[in-house]
């Protein structure tokens, strides 16, 4: 009967259960000289076929009950399991050290409250543990802050006012849903309003250094209306009239005592917690070689003060091509120039091999950690 058993486990499950099946697997068994084996003529009577037909459900269910506790067995937390132990030990989240003292523009930030605590908490949290989008934030900084800390200087404007165009779009020329554009996210009207050109050809709130001058001039209109220039960023935010109708809802005037929207009331803080990262990269896990930095771009520029059919054209006439030309130039909105009135424009070209990583970088350790200097 034990061989009959093997019989009906291993080879009916495949075949299907029934009285002729049986009966043609124990001919075999029986020619085989298989203990329990019965020729298929087989008349006495004695046939285990009827046995097995009424077992068969118990021993399929006691079968299934075996393979039903050893599936528990498998997830039972007390087995270790060499690959979860590895991962356990290796792969930690920390809550970060948060200072005691932090400033903006050389303005105290009130870390003592603790809705100031857990904002500035909930920043560096945010732009530690999103590493992807800092990574790229440290990398896109190296390019473009030695354009922007020289006329922040110029205009007066305190250097930490660099992380507020990291803010605001990640030092990318983004454009946000209500139609906000450039490096320091300009909407059309108030761009024009502080000097820059915005049409259908040209676009000036694409131009780095046009709209840093253009935001400078705006912040110094905010500092001297709000007297300190936590407030002056904070309106470049939401705008200095939204500002002042809750200045007057609320009847104060200090930043941080202020219950703003969302997006402002979570600004300042994304600001100090960039800068924290930014000014000490490996202290948040950074680590940074040269190499890994986005290096400025080497370029010359031309004037151009008449029309521009094509600028595939021009481009090819100064060894660059279209895609180059508008990396350099994004203020440039079309694939011409109309210039009806004969406006005077810089165009900025890749100087010779500019576009060649290799000639950006001298060798430097790989254990190199990349910090930036403040002022």
């Amino acid at each position: 009967m034990f061989f009959v058993n093997i019989v009906v486990f291993t080879i009916v499950p495949y075949v299907g259960y029934n009285e002729t099946t049986l009966k043609y697997l124990l001919d075999i068994m029986f020619k085989l000289k298989i203990p329990g084996g019965l020729p298929a003529n087989n008349k006495t009577g004695n046939t285990p076929v009827n046995f097995i037909l009424r077992s068969l459900s118990f021993l399929l269910f006691i079968v299934i009950l075996g393979a039903v506790i050893q599936l528990f067995s498998f997830f039972k937390t007390d087995q270790p399991n060499p690959g979860a132990l590895d991962f356990e030990n290796n792969y930690a989240i920390f809550a970060l050290e948060i200072p005691e003292n932090l400033e903006f523009a050389g303005e105290p930030v009130p870390m003592e409250n603790f809705d100031v605590w857990e904002s500035y908490d909930r920043e560096i949290l945010v732009n530690t543990y999103w590493q992807s989008q800092t990574l790229l934030f440290i990398k896109r900084a190296n390019r473009y802050f030695p354009v922007i800390e020289p006329i922040l200087k110029e205009y007066g404007i305190p250097d930490d006012f660099k992380y507020l165009a990291l803010a605001e779009s990640g030092l990318t020329n983004a454009i946000s849903p209500a139609g906000a554009v450039g490096y320091w996210q300009f909407l059309a009207g108030t761009a024009r309003d502080y000097g820059l050109e915005v049409n259908e050809e040209v676009d000036e709130r694409y131009h780095l250094e046009k709209s840093t001058v253009a935001a400078c001039r705006f912040l110094l209109e905010s500092y001297t209306g709000y007297g300190n220039w936590t407030m002056a960023a904070a309106s470049f935010n939401a705008g200095r009239r939204g500002i002042n109708n809750q200045i007057n809802i609320q009847k104060e005037n200090n930043y941080y005592d202020l219950l703003l929207n969302e997006e402002t009331q979570r600004y300042i803080f994304r600001i100090l917690a960039l800068k924290s990262i930014l000014e000490n990269p490996s202290g948040y896990g950074f680590h940074i070689r040269e190499s890994d930095l986005y290096p400025p771009i080497d370029w010359f520029e031309i004037q151009v003060n008449s029309r521009v059919d094509d600028f595939a054209d021009f481009a090819k006439k100064f060894n660059t091509n279209y895609k180059m030309l508008k990396y350099l130039n994004p203020w440039l909105r079309r694939p011409h120039l109309t210039n009806r009135r004969g406006k005077t424009y810089l165009i900025r070209l890749p100087a010779e091999n500019a576009r060649l990583r290799a000639g950006y970088f001298k060798e430097t350790s790989p254990e190199m950690d990349i910090e930036h200097k403040t002022d």
